[in-house]
C-alpha cells in the first residue's frame, strides 16, 4: 500500500490508545501540549547531566572553556532539533512509525538493516537508563537499597508504562512536566549559590562537542515517528520536538556543565552534589522517578521497530519481553563508554536522517510507499553509506579496534584534526546532496499511484 500523505486523518477519541499491531491505523490523539510535555521530559535525563562531560572534554583534545561548551550545546541542540522536528513531521503526515517510514526511503527489505541497528540502539539506551535509575535510587537511599532491587523496580515500572503508551504521554503533560520544571529550577538556583571554579579551556574541540550534542538529539530520530504518528497535526509534531526537546536538553546539559565544574569534572559525584543542595533531595527524587520515561520510550520503540519485521506481532507481548531482557542485561552492563556510544550512534543515524529528509523534500511525501513490497532504492542506500563513511573519517571515536581502522584511514586521507570541520554537519550535508538526485521520483513507489487508504494501517 502506498500511503497518501496529502491529507491527515481527523483526530480520534481523546483517550484512544495506540494500536496493538501495525495492521491498525494510528489514532490521532496527541495535542501540541501533549507533545511539548513528552519531548520536554525526554530532553531532561540523568545521563545528560553526567554525559555533559562528552561536551566539556571531548576525547583526544583539550577540554573546552565554559563558554565554548555552552555554545556547542546550543548549536548542537538546535541543529539536531531541526532534524528531529523534520522526522516528526514525516510521522505525523503518514501515520507510519519510524522504521516503517524507511520502507519508502530504502525499500521494504532494505529497511530491515536500519531497523536492526535501531533495535540495538534502543536496547543499549534502555539498559543505560535502568543502570542510571538504579544509581540514582541508591544515592537517594545512601545505598540501603541493593542494586539488583533498584534495577528490577526500574525495569518493572518501565515495562508497565509501555502497556498504555499514549495514556502515559498524556500523564506526563498533565502532571510530571510541572514537577520536572520545579526540579530544574531547584538545581539551577542551588548550583548558582555555590562557587563555580572558572573552567580554563579552548575552542579546539568545539565541533567534537557539537557532534555529541547533535548525537544526543538525533538518537531520537529513529524513534520519533513512533509517537508523532499520533499527532493531531504536523505543526504540533514539529514544535513538540524542536521546542520541547531542544530547550530542555540545553537546560539539562548546561546544568551538567555547571555541576561538572563544581566537582572537578568527576561525573560520579554529580548526584551527591545535587542531593546536597537546598531541596535537592526532593528535586533529585523527582528526576530519578521521572527517568522511567526515557527507558519507556526505548522499550516501546524497540517493540514498534520489531513490528516493522512482522506487523502482526502484539506490541504488549513485545514490550514485556524486551523489559525482561533489558533488566537482565542491566545487571552486567558497563556504561563507561557512554561518549563512544554517542559518537557511533551519530555516525549511523545522522547521514540516514539526511537521506530521509532529502527524499521527503523532493517527493513532498506524495506516493511514500510503506508497503511490505516497497522496491529497493540503491541510490538512497549509497547516500547513507557514504555519509556514514564521511562521519567516521572525520570523527572515528575511540572504540577499540573499530576506531583504530578509521583513525588510520582518516590520517592517510587528511580528514582528521581540522578544528573547523564537524563530522555531524559534513556527513548530513553529504548524505543530503547525494540523495537528492535519487529522490526526485516517488519515494519508493516506482510510479504507482498513492492509495486512498488511511495512513497507518499496514495490511
Amino acid at each position: 500500500m502506498a500511503v497518501d500523505t496529502r491529507s491527515e486523518p481527523p483526530p480520534a477519541a481523546p483517550h484512544a490508545e495506540a494500536p496493538t499491531t501495525l495492521n491498525e491505523a494510528a489514532p490521532r490523539t496527541l495535542s501540541l501540549f501533549d507533545q511539548l510535555g513528552f519531548w520536554g521530559n525526554l530532553g531532561v535525563s540523568l545521563l545528560g547531566f553526567s554525559g555533559a562531560i562528552a561536551i566539556l572534554a571531548p576525547y583526544g583534545v583539550q577540554p573546552l572553556s565554559f563558554s565554548a561548551a555552552v555554545t556547542a550545546t546550543v548549536v548542537g541542540s538546535v541543529l539536531g532539533g531541526l532534524i528531529l522536528g523534520g522526522s516528526l513531521v514525516l510521522g505525523a503526515r503518514t501515520g507510519a512509525p519510524a522504521m516503517v517510514l524507511l520502507r519508502g526511503l530504502l525499500g521494504a527489505k532494505a529497511s530491515f538493516l536500519p531497523t536492526a541497528l535501531n533495535i540495538a540502539q534502543c536496547l543499549g539506551w534502555a539498559v543505560f537508563e535502568l543502570v542510571t535509575i538504579s544509581i540514582g535510587l541508591q544515592a537517594l537511599t545512601h545505598g540501603d537499597l541493593p542494586r539488583w532491587l533498584c534495577l528490577v523496580l526500574a525495569g518493572a515500572v518501565t515495562t508497565a508504562l509501555t502497556i498504555r503508551p499514549l495514556g502515559w504521554i498524556r500523564t506526563l503533560r498533565k502532571y510530571v512536566s510541572v514537577l520536572v520544571v520545579f526540579a530544574l529550577v531547584v538545581l539551577v538556583i542551588g548550583l548558582l549559590r555555590e562557587p563555580t571554579p572558572e573552567l580554563a579551556g579552548s575552542w579546539q574541540g568545539f565541533w567534537l562537542a557539537v557532534d555529541s550534542a547533535m548525537a544526543l538529539t538525533i538518537s531520537w530520530v529513529p524513534l520519533g515517528a513512533d509517537y508523532s504518528r499520533h499527532s493531531r497535526s504536523a505543526r504540533s509534531a514539529f514544535a513538540g520536538g524542536f521546542l520541547g526537546y531542544g530547550l530542555t536538553q540545553i537546560a539539562c546539559l548546561v546544568i551538567g556543565l555547571i555541576a561538572l565544574a563544581q566537582v572537578a569534572q568527576d561525573g560520579e559525584r554529580i548526584f551527591d552534589l545535587f542531593i546536597g543542595l537546598p531541596l535537592g533531595v526532593l528535586a533529585f527524587a523527582i528526576l530519578v522517578i521521572r527517568e522511567c520515561d526515557q527507558s519507556f520510550a526505548n522499550v516501546y520503540s524497540t517493540a514498534i521497530s520489531l513490528q516493522n519485521l512482522r506487523p502482526s506481532l502484539d506490541r504488549r507481548v513485545l514490550t514485556v519481553t524486551v523489559g525482561v531482557l533489558i533488566t537482565t542485561l542491566a545487571l552486567t552492563i558497563d556504561i563507561d563508554d557512554y561518549a563512544n556510544f554517542l559518537y557511533l550512534i551519530g555516525g549511523v543515524f545522522i547521514p540516514m536522517s539526511g537521506a530521509l529528509i532529502a527524499a521527503w523534500i523532493r517527493s513532498r511525501g506524495h506516493g511514500w510507499d510503506t508497503s511490505s513490497d516497497a522496491p529497493a532504492r540503491p541510490g538512497m542506500l549509497l547516500a547513507w553509506l557514504i555519509g556514514f563513511l564521511c562521519y567516521q573519517l572525520i570523527n572515528p571515536g575511540s572504540i577499540a579496534y573499530w576506531s583504530d581502522f578509521w583513525t588510520s584511514a582518516g590520517t592517510r586521507l587528511h580528514t582528521l584534526g581540522h578544528s573547523w570541520l564537524s563530522a555531524s554537519i559534513a556527513s548530513f550535508a553529504v548524505a543530503v546532496l547525494l540523495a537528492l538526485p535519487f529522490a526526485g521520483s516517488r519515494a519508493g513507489s516506482a510510479g504507482r499511484p498513492a492509495a486512498p487508504e488511511q495512513a497507518g494501517g499496514l495490511r
